[in-house]
């Protein structure tokens, strides 16, 4: 997987989990940089990569972050890895008490 570029991203998608202490390490392997999620959207063309960040002031909160050329990519990446996706999504489930969609943004300039 290559490194995160910045500036090629034009949409990203937000999303917010609580995760239990016993499931931290696990849940920020799988959604990190490098981690499941990430390998999968690689497979798809427009990914250009997630971010995963940690809530310094309530324990236990993440955002992720992942980046796309268009929201034109990222829809054409959830039809046709939506199998894999609805997996992955099934697996992970056990590692969140709570996941919020925050929403959909279009970088500006």
């Amino acid at each position: 997987m290559g490194d995160f570029n910045p500036s090629a991203w034009r949409y990203v998608t937000i999303w917010e989990f609580h995760v239990p202490v016993a499931e931290r390490l696990n849940f920020e392997r799988i959604y990190g940089r490098s981690g499941l999620w990430a390998q999968l959207f690689s497979k798809a063309e427009g990914y250009v990569g997630t971010e995963l960040n940690r809530d310094l002031q309530i324990p236990g909160r993440y955002l992720t972050c992942d980046f796309w050329t268009s929201k034109d990519a990222y829809l054409a990446a959830r039809q046709s890895l939506a199998r894999e996706y609805a997996t992955l999504d099934a697996a992970c489930e056990r590692l969140t008490e709570k996941e919020t969609h925050l929403g959909e943004f279009e970088r500006i300039g």
